[in-house]
């Protein structure tokens, strides 16, 4: 049973301990800490959670094995490291973090003391998904094509002025820090890494906070294509479907949280020109919170690293810098790379054709 820890019990942090505390043999919470205690006290108290007032004073607490951070995007790279220095295993939200040097920083950090570090990227753990992986492994699909999706909602509304979501510092790229990095690291568990990104990203329904309305092109590195579509204005929705060269497959639904069913369409190839309908394939009832933290705490069971350099993780925040890139400067970028320039014609321009020479008479 690995003892933890939690760093911020809003919403999602509560969520986060509901899904594990007194249903999970792997983990259990026994600390958080929050600016103000009093505002979660009466929950903390029910969940059996001591309360600090400052992360620090919790850190140094040799009863617990592991730190989980449900805080601001901004700050996790910072307390990744604070967490590490002090030798604990580390679980945070995404985005991992806002910069791909920072991610390598904490890779880094829990690399050199041992402890494992692992991001929260729950639709991993959705049953639906790792079915569409053994498609694309066995061939049932065929071979990988293009992966489009969306991830909307009404989030831009929810938050006031003054809150830290509303900050293009906390949200860059408007729904993809919140939203569209789910979709992305479900791209990357399908389809390997991107190579180029194609992004516009703007502010249209309200005069204050972060962008509404984000949108971008992608190219994997295998040579699939990809779109996305993190829309935050609008009513709650989100979709993925895979193409591939024996047909597609379809999730999504208005809750993502909950399992997912899928929708598979498979080519007969009898008959080319039949239009079949999609099959339906239903999953046991899964908590996705539950699993990615239980795997992160056999993981620390094992002395097993999880986020390491080259992987999913530091590629996903690597992606977000180039959307963010492509979306100020209008322009294809390669992913790690700057701005790819607009490509010259290669088609030879005429000679300009001399005049001849004329005389009088």
């Amino acid at each position: 049973m690995i003892n933890a820890a939690i760093i911020g019990l809003g919403r999602w942090g509560q969520n986060l301990v509901n899904s594990v505390q007194g249903k999970s043999k792997q983990i259990r919470f026994v600390a958080g800490a929050v600016r103000t205690p009093s505002k979660v006290q009466e929950y903390a108290d029910r969940q059996g959670i001591r309360l600090y007032d400052d992360y620090r004073k919790m850190l140094a607490d040799p009863a617990v094995d592991a730190i989980v951070l449900a805080t601001p995007h901004s700050v996790h790279a910072e307390l990744i490291i604070a967490a590490a220095s002090a030798g604990k295993h580390v679980f945070t939200e995404k985005p991992f973090t806002m910069t791909t040097e920072s991610a390598k920083e904490a890779v880094r950090a829990c690399a050199k003391k041992g402890v494992t570090l692992a991001v929260g990227y729950n639709w991993r753990f959705q049953p639906a998904l790792q079915e569409i992986r053994r498609m694309l492994d066995d061939g049932r699909l065929g071979k990988l094509l293009h992966i489009e999706g969306n991830f909307c909602g009404p989030s831009v509304y929810w938050y006031p002025k003054d809150h830290w979501r509303q900050r293009p510092d906390e949200g860059p790229g408007g729904g993809m820090t919140g939203r569209g990095v789910h979709v992305v690291d479900a791209m990357l568990y399908l389809a390997g890494h991107v190579d180029t990104v194609y992004a516009q990203s703007f502010r249209r329904a309200l005069d204050y906070g972060i962008d509404d309305t984000t949108s971008m092109l992608f190219r994997f590195k295998d040579g699939a294509s990809g779109y996305l579509g993190t829309f935050i204005a609008t009513a709650e929705t989100w979709r993925m479907q895979v193409f591939g060269s024996n047909g597609w497959v379809e999730v999504g639904d208005v809750e993502h949280l909950a399992t997912w069913q899928l929708r598979v369409c498979l080519l007969n190839p009898d008959n080319l020109r039949e239009r079949k309908p999609p099959k339906l394939m239903s999953f046991p009832d899964t908590s996705t919170e539950r699993a990615e933290l239980e795997h992160f705490a056999k993981a620390v069971a094992r002395k097993q690293a999880l986020a390491v350099a080259g992987g999913d993780e530091i590629h996903g925040v690597t992606v977000l810098e180039a959307i963010l890139e492509s979306a100020r400067t209008a322009k294809p970028v390669k992913v790690g790379k700057r701005a790819v320039p607009a490509k010259k014609s290669t088609t030879p321009r005429k000679p300009a054709s001399k005049k001849k020479k004329t005389t009088r008479k």
